[in-house]
């Protein structure tokens, strides 16, 4: 940890990176004390056993000399999971509760909650305090399949109840959620892993459809954005990279004022170098970015683009990691008790 001089912390580097391996190697804990990145994000390749995880959990903290430095996973459900048997429980997808929700609207969000506080529970055990869910897109017909099952129908209520009771059941069980990817992901005809996504649909019909659930989820102390071109905001540039696209849509017409993450930096649905692409998403007004490939000769084109957190990303991060109840508020879960619940309306 870095001080100004005078005795107190710096604010850490406003990037999550990901590591290699299942232990940091000497070049990744010299690299992470150097740079002091924000967090670090973790990947299957990082998980092996609980055991393992946590040594790697703790180790990355104490690279850095934060143990509340924020730890994340993509937990999501279904084809999404990083954590996976034999050692971990794989939850159901998002289109599960999509199903049972439009035959028994209060049965699905019991179920959405359960399935959350369970892999909560599953991730405070590991030291994991954020977990990237729910995904909140709304899928249209011939879209990509990139997010399909991942969301929870095609209905932008529907989407926002469920997803509301997923981040109650994750904060409830000590983990913050991210809400992705805003302000849509689901008009996406291409896969933005592999190509940059473009809409050109009008304001109103994005207001009604695609915008609509994350509005409803506005309070949510995290976002993730999409790197898709919003054309009715920025003809050229993804959300990712836009200030007009993030400052338009993501703060004003959403409502969103926590803390944003971009999506990962390394996706080729964005142009030029690493250094360029995280510059860019922090001058556009992403607080924190993303990189998650541990690629070594990566992550040293991205640190020195990236500034410390400002005093208001700064802000945002802290009052994320607030909304993290204290241990002692996790007492008393029965995970076998809720996981019997889950399969039974899971079952119906």
């Amino acid at each position: 940890m870095s001080d100004n001089g005078h005795g107190a912390p710096l604010p850490p580097r406003a990037v999550i990176f990901g590591c290699a391996g299942l232990e940091p190697s000497a070049w990744e804990r010299s690299f992470f004390a150097e740079t002091d990145p924000a967090g670090f994000i973790l990947f299957q390749r990082n998980c092996q056993d609980p055991d393992q995880l946590r040594g790697l959990v703790a180790a990355l903290r104490d690279s850095i000399g934060r143990p509340d430095a924020p730890v994340l996973i993509d937990q999501e459900g279904g084809r999404v999971a990083r954590l996976r048997p034999p050692h971990w429980r794989l939850p159901p997808a998002a289109a599960v509760f999509a199903g049972l929700y439009a035959a028994d609207p209060e049965r699905a969000r019991q179920a959405a909650w359960l399935s959350a506080r369970l892999i909560a529970d599953d991730l405070a055990a590991l030291g994991i305090t954020v977990d990237c869910v729910p995904v909140l897109d709304v899928p249209i017909a011939g879209a990509d399949s990139v997010i399909g099952d991942r969301a929870f129908g095609e209905i932008p209520d529907q989407i926002a109840d469920l997803g509301r009771q997923v981040c109650n059941g994750m904060i409830t069980g000590g983990v913050l959620p991210v809400i992705k990817h805003i302000p849509g992901h689901g008009r996406a005809l291409v896969d933005s892993h592999t190509d940059l996504p473009e809409v050109d649909s009008p304001l109103a019909e994005l207001d009604a459809t695609d915008f609509a659930p994350f509005r409803e989820l506005c309070d949510m102390p995290v976002a993730m954005t999409a790197h898709v071109v919003y054309k009715a905001a920025d003809a050229e540039a993804p959300v990712t990279l836009s200030e007009a696209a993030i400052r338009t849509l993501i703060r004003e017409r959403i409502g969103f004022q926590g803390l944003l993450l971009s999506d990962d930096l390394s996706m080729q649905a964005l142009a030029g170098g690493l250094d360029d692409r995280a510059r860019r998403a922090i001058q556009a007004g992403c607080d924190i970015v993303l990189h998650c490939n541990g690629e070594q000769e990566e992550m040293e084109a991205v640190a020195p683009a990236v500034p410390r957190l400002g005093p208001e990303a700064a802000g945002r991060l802290q009052s994320a990691l607030d909304r993290i109840p204290a241990p002692e508020g996790q007492q008393g879960f029965d995970a076998a008790a809720a996981l019997a619940r889950l399969d039974e309306l899971l079952a119906t």
